[in-house]
């Protein structure tokens, strides 16, 4: 037990430092509030589906509830049904096995039904394309209205997509 003890103080700290919460990340988040708000009148609730992708953009997406951003706070939630969701969140590109599954999830959806294809993957196929296996790009799939590029896309390019598909409402 002691030589356990002896060697984490030995080693002391290895992880990073906590970086600084950036002021352009509040203003972002605070200015995606607003913009809900004014749009829906309400939270905004996100529908997530993994159309095949390598979980990379995912990973992006659920940094967005972490301590650090804590997006909930500023009225975007995450559901579990399209039936109750005001956007439809896709990423990778669309595999055979979900194109009828990401249509039913499309056509589940309440008017109005705003799409974002997340990710390069699922902006143009990526490396992927259309072959066989892929349809390629959400937008062949179903109506995109916005794209977040990037491979992934990072948290903050997450909510400056959303906010700028919501300035455009």
């Amino acid at each position: 037990m002691f030589s356990i003890l002896r060697k984490i103080v030995k080693t002391g700290h290895l992880t990073e430092k906590l970086p600084t919460h950036d002021r352009a990340v509040a203003q972002l988040s605070t200015t995606c509030q607003t913009e809900i708000m004014r749009v829906f009148g309400k939270s905004l609730s996100i529908r997530m589906v993994d159309a095949g992708s390598c979980n990379g953009c995912e990973l992006e997406m659920n940094a967005l509830n972490n301590s650090f951003y804590d997006i909930e706070r500023f009225g975007i939630h995450f559901v579990a049904s399209p039936r109750h969701a005001d956007l439809l969140l896709v990423t990778g590109p669309v595999s055979r096995h979900m194109q009828a599954a990401l249509k039913r999830t499309y056509d589940a959806m309440p008017a109005p039904k705003l799409v974002i294809a997340m990710g390069d993957c699922g902006a143009d196929g990526g490396e992927f394309g259309v072959s066989y296996a892929s349809c390629g790009a959400v937008a062949n799939v179903i109506p995109v209205d916005a794209v977040i590029r990037g491979c992934p896309p990072t948290p903050v390019q997450l909510l400056q997509g959303i906010l700028e598909l919501l300035q455009r409402f």
